[in-house]
């Protein structure tokens, strides 16, 4: 496993090219998805569809969406989630993606959007859909050190559990340069073993990626509700 520590002055410099890639994909392509990096609006919901088998939409709960983008989760939950009561939060590193978002869905009730890297609240549950992707000229190791702390802060951001995606090195036959793949076992094993979460991995949806939902175990979840 990855060592997990990366120190603050590394973590900005991959938060800036982060915002530097997203920022200048949403100047080009503008709200859509292609303006956050993704093929088309049929995969974008597959991928939502995927990620949200973490949650119990039975009751109210509050959601944490992470790299947000322009807030395209929200349609597609007034869509498939019609009458569901969520209190939701966009997260995002890229000012230009929060201000679309705010843009767009200005008069929502139950959504903010804030930009940072990290939640400040705990919610029931939260998610991030292909934020892990985009490494670039990243090395491995520095990237895998970002993967980890980054698990780690949706782990502390959620009370029952979060789920994320990433590009299946089994299935990506010739990955484009900069994207990172991986196998789905290395960060179960982080999950399982350094977040104390029961991992769910699904994989056979149709895209070239594993989403893993990681459900905090009931005694830690305990603690974190107290």
């Amino acid at each position: 496993m990855p060592n997990e520590s990366i120190g603050p002055d590394q973590l900005d410099a991959i938060h800036a090219r982060i915002v530097s890639y997203y920022s200048e994909t949403l100047r080009r392509y503008g709200a859509t998805p292609h303006g956050v990096d993704w093929a088309d609006a049929a995969a974008h919901e597959l991928r939502f569809a995927q990620l949200l088998k973490i949650c119990d939409f039975s009751n109210r709960f509050a959601l944490n969406d992470f790299g947000c983008g322009y807030g395209a989760l929200l349609a597609y939950l007034a869509k498939c989630h019609p009458g569901v009561a969520i209190d939701y939060l966009g997260i995002d590193l890229a000012p230009a993606m929060i201000a679309e978002a705010n843009r767009l869905w200005e008069g929502h009730r139950d959504a903010k959007f804030v930009v940072g890297a990290v939640s400040m609240r705990c919610a029931e549950y939260s998610i991030a859909s292909g934020i892990f992707n985009v490494k670039r000229s990243e090395r491995l190791e520095r990237w895998e050190q970002f993967v980890a702390h980054t698990l780690t802060n949706l782990r502390a951001a959620s009370r029952r559990g979060f789920a994320v995606n990433f590009k299946d090195h089994n299935l990506e036959s010739s990955p484009r340069s900069g994207l990172y793949v991986t196998n789905p076992q290395r960060w179960i094993e982080f999950c399982d073993l350094q977040l104390e979460c029961s991992v769910q991995l699904l994989t056979n949806y149709g895209l070239n990626e594993f989403t893993l939902l990681a459900h905090l175990r009931s005694e830690t979840m305990q603690k974190t509700l107290e």
